[in-house]
């Protein structure tokens, strides 16, 4: 069984939407989408410096884009035939165009206001993120609470990304949890999935009030809680609270392994997802889907384990 995955906020490097762009098609594509949101995708996918695409309202538009691209390069959905679909954080409205939820336009529409409304959340105070290596879990959510940081991404294989101001974050790398190895400061403007959040709930809830969902086809597994939701409202109204609320993704790969799962690729730009379920899933074959150098090996793999 496989399952297509996409990242989230973090994942962008500058540059890494070219070699997409030379696929048939593919510029004329992104260009309808950034007319559509009024944003200059392939400018940002290509020229622009780390800083820039570091930006929530311009990154999180760019990862969508870029998943939902590299994706069609593989064939429609029901070709890849995927036995479940996730994304992590702003990667779950990428799998909600998977899924039929969303169509292309309605998801860039969407994630284009969400990047908008978080920034401006971000702003309110400084904040950020960090991600903490090695640990356990427990002992680690415990110290964060007590540092007043929130545990935003469980992310399973022992990671856990913490959130809140960045003086609390500057306490926290002089006082780790006992047994963190490192703490990594992550490329992201925000203490996103926090409630530092609160202001882009109520603005992507107005946003998601003009947009008509469609059932998924596909079993699309939630980032709140690792449950597969069955109806197109459901993966809305998720999308809209997941902004302040923790991703799990430790169970969503619990989810993935109770499917059966045996493969997982993860769309453009991939490797972060890949490298959790490499520590998390053994044996269940991965393949991330960084350029389209990929796109043979993960045929092959479409062909052994789609549904």
């Amino acid at each position: 069984m496989l399952v297509l995955v996409a990242p989230g906020q973090g994942a962008q490097t500058p540059g890494f939407l070219t070699p997409w762009l030379e696929l048939p098609g593919a510029a004329d594509r992104v260009a309808a989408w950034s007319d559509a949101i009024g944003l200059d995708l392939a400018h940002y996918g290509t020229q622009a410096d780390a800083d820039a695409i570091r930006d929530t309202s311009v990154a999180q538009p760019l990862l969508v884009a870029a998943g939902i691209l590299s994706a069609s390069a593989l064939g429609a959905i029901a070709d890849i035939a995927p036995g479940a679909v996730a994304g992590h954080s702003v990667g779950e409205i990428t799998a909600a165009s998977f899924a039929g939820v969303l169509d292309d336009t309605a998801a860039l529409t969407l994630v284009r206001k969400r990047g908008l409304a978080m920034a401006d959340a971000a702003a309110i105070t400084e904040t950020g993120m960090s991600a903490l290596l090695g640990g356990d879990p427990e002992v680690s959510v415990a110290h964060l609470e007590k540092l007043g940081l929130t545990p935003a991404n469980v992310n399973g294989a022992g990671q856990i990304v913490a959130a809140g101001t960045l003086e609390q974050l500057a306490v926290l790398n002089d006082d780790k949890p006992e047994g963190v190895r490192k703490v990594v400061p992550l490329k992201v403007a925000g203490a996103f999935h926090t409630h530092h959040m609160a202001p882009a709930v109520d603005a992507l809830a107005k946003a998601a009030a003009d947009l008509t969902p469609a059932d998924p086809t596909v079993t699309y597994v939630s980032n709140k809680d690792g449950r597969a939701v069955a109806t197109g409202a459901e993966v809305l109204e998720r999308l809209v609270g997941q902004v302040a609320n923790p991703v799990r993704w430790d169970l969503c790969m619990e989810t993935f392994k109770e499917l059966g799962a045996t493969a997982l690729i993860e769309v453009s730009p991939g490797g972060t997802l890949v490298g959790l379920a490499k520590r998390a899933l053994p044996g269940v074959k991965t393949l991330a889907l960084k350029t389209p150098d990929d796109l043979d090996a993960a045929r092959e793999l479409i062909a052994e384990h789609g549904a």
